[in-house]
């Protein structure tokens, strides 16, 4: 076993650096927000709702770019029969946080909201909020998990140490700064993260261009010589497919808490919306030394250089093609520079979705679901317990299980096919209740699930139009794998199937019940009855007179700010009487 000892300080000297910024961001902002009477946890979740334009533009740009953006884009840009014009993420991420900026942002942010899952909550129940915590859960562990994956064979790559080891000290010390932290830490350190990628990919990228065994990228991206075009090509009959995964990373990226983190945590409404265009061009531009590493390999004789002569996709090896370009067509201190600049940012990257998780569950499962009375300090400690707990079962999932890229990309699927359309339904459409939700939610989940899964061998139950039987060859063993192929955008009807039954069954059952056709006593998720009168009742305020509790509807109360929640939401601007409280008072506005 040989250590490649300028790798190894490489790696060190980065990953000290980010550790550093991540500590020195939780010193310099320990007191933020206090002054303002704003809860210590609220400040850990998103700040002092102060992040300013320079960190915010960087943080928000990092709700995307990390390790898997960068490593994913080389990846389809390299193997054959895909190419750049499969390479969806830069664009589609791009187009997310532009509509995220344009239509979410705004009602988000100005309604003062702490995670994402408040507004499900404020309208459809405390148990509607945990159903949804579910999949919005798995999609950030998994997507950690993921990074946490790729990080490990990044280092494989650069220096042969243990494997496992190196992962656990990542997250280690991803989980630390983000325990001291929080927000803070993770913003400041997406900085670093981001400065780390760009320069360490393109001081790389004219080494490797130069290099002998390269053929001009300009000729093999229409001429075949090493191996197919890597423009790229999308045949007539994958059209919907293409467009499917399009709109899957397009509005799919938009309901995540590492994205409304990063929007809530902004000074203004209008900020944050400024923050999401800034950062939809930062997710271009940031692409593109991926792109260029990508056609690099795709341009390269192997057999001339040190890598061996069988090229990497020969070795199942495609998803390292971007430390393998690193590692093989540049010099020695260029490479371990890249490579341990990648390596950190890749790190740094899984911070912001244990963050996300552990805000979540502390404040709408907690706090809000089960524990309305407990103090500041409680949900403070509640968040740092599940920021190591999260930290730790996306670190065990990237070393013990062989299919976390598949279990993320079904949970992307679920966040986009059962959480998008009940964020549409909750911003944006008047009257939707949890009945709704929940037939929204079980449609959406059995469409999908029904579709199957090949990267977690989970055959479908549902055979759309359009459905063929592929093959996959693994090269090393010989063994052939056959799996079902949906080319019938399936994910995209599940989710639009969801958000229509959502409307539906909640007309549906707002009419059976004021009607009359329904007896009350059947309202069991007090969605449609209870909900009027409780309206009424939101109105008027208990007011405490001794031992006398009179109604009042001369005398509304203002949140006083660091006071317990109790299932409230905490933006003095929104409690104000001015109708604009509730997700429904919002359409009023209009």
């Amino acid at each position: 076993m040989t250590i490649h000892v300028e790798g190894l300080v490489a790696i060190v000297l980065f990953y000290v650096l980010i550790l550093f910024v991540g500590i020195w961001a939780a010193w310099k902002n320990k007191n933020s927000g206090v002054g303002e009477g704003i809860d210590r946890s609220e400040s850990i979740m998103v700040g002092g709702r102060d992040i300013g334009l320079f960190v915010g533009g960087f943080t928000m740009t990092a709700t995307w770019v990390g390790g898997g953006y960068i490593n994913g884009t080389a990846e389809y840009v390299y193997l054959p029969g895909f190419g750049l014009a499969w390479a969806q993420a830069p664009f589609g991420y791009a187009l997310s946080l532009v509509v995220g900026g344009l239509f979410f942002a705004k009602p988000m942010r100005s309604r003062g909201y702490v995670t994402m899952l408040d507004p499900f909550q404020q309208l459809y129940g405390k148990r509607m909020g945990g159903l949804l915590f579910i999949p919005a859960l798995m999609g950030e562990i998994f997507w950690s998990a993921a990074i946490l994956s790729a990080l490990g064979a990044t280092l494989s790559v650069i220096v042969d140490i243990n494997i496992n080891m190196s992962v656990v000290i990542s997250a280690l010390i991803a989980i630390f700064y983000t325990l001291v932290g929080g927000l803070y830490s993770v913003a400041y350190t997406d900085v670093v993260q981001l400065f780390c990628i760009f320069l360490g990919l393109w001081i790389s990228v004219p080494f490797a261009l130069s290099n002998p065994a390269v053929s001009d990228i300009g000729v093999t991206a229409k001429k075949t010589i090493y191996q197919s075009p890597w423009l790229g090509k999308i045949e007539p009959e994958d059209n919907w497919l293409w467009a499917d995964n399009f709109f899957l990373l397009m509005l799919g990226g938009i309901p995540w808490q590492v994205y409304f983190q990063r929007v809530l945590s902004a000074s203004s409404a209008t900020y944050a919306q400024v923050l999401s265009f800034l950062a939809a061009f930062g997710c271009l531009v940031m692409a593109v030394p991926s792109v260029l590493i990508g056609a690099i390999g795709a341009s390269t004789d192997w057999n001339q250089t040190t890598y061996g002569s069988l090229p990497p996709k020969d070795k199942d090896e495609s998803d390292m093609i971007l430390p393998i370009v690193l590692q093989h067509l540049c010099p020695p201190y260029i490479s371990f520079f890249g490579l341990g600049a990648v390596s950190a940012a890749v790190m740094s990257s899984a911070d912001s979705s244990i963050l996300s998780a552990s805000s979540m569950f502390a404040r709408n499962i907690y706090q809000l679901a089960f524990r309305q009375s407990a103090s500041d300090r409680e949900i403070v400690w509640v968040m740092r317990l599940t920021i190591f707990v999260f930290g730790a079962l996306a670190t065990a999932m990237a070393l013990l299980t062989g299919s976390v890229y598949g279990l993320w990309y079904l949970s992307s699927d679920l966040v986009y096919v059962i959480i998008f359309p009940q964020l549409l339904s909750v911003l944006f459409v008047k009257g939707t209740n949890t009945y709704g939700s929940v037939a929204g939610y079980i449609f959406g989940l059995l469409l999908r699930i029904g579709g199957g899964e090949p990267y977690l061998k989970l055959p479908p139950f549902i055979y759309y139009p359009g459905w063929v039987t592929q093959e996959k060859v693994h090269h090393l063993t010989g063994d052939v794998e056959h799996f079902i192929q949906q080319r019938f955008p399936f994910k995209s009807v599940s989710m639009v199937a969801s958000f229509l039954a959502n409307v539906f069954f909640s007309y549906l059952t707002k009419y059976l019940f004021e009607s009359g056709m329904l007896s009350h006593k059947y309202d069991f998720l007090d969605a449609v009855v209870s909900k009027h009168s409780k309206e009424i009742m939101d109105k008027a305020t208990l007011v405490s007179n001794h031992d006398n509790i009179i109604l009042s509807e001369m005398a509304p109360v203002r949140q006083v700010l660091g006071a317990s929640l109790a299932g409230t939401f905490t933006n003095t601007e929104v409690l104000s009487d001015d109708g604009a409280s509730s997700p429904e008072a919002f359409h009023n506005e209009d």
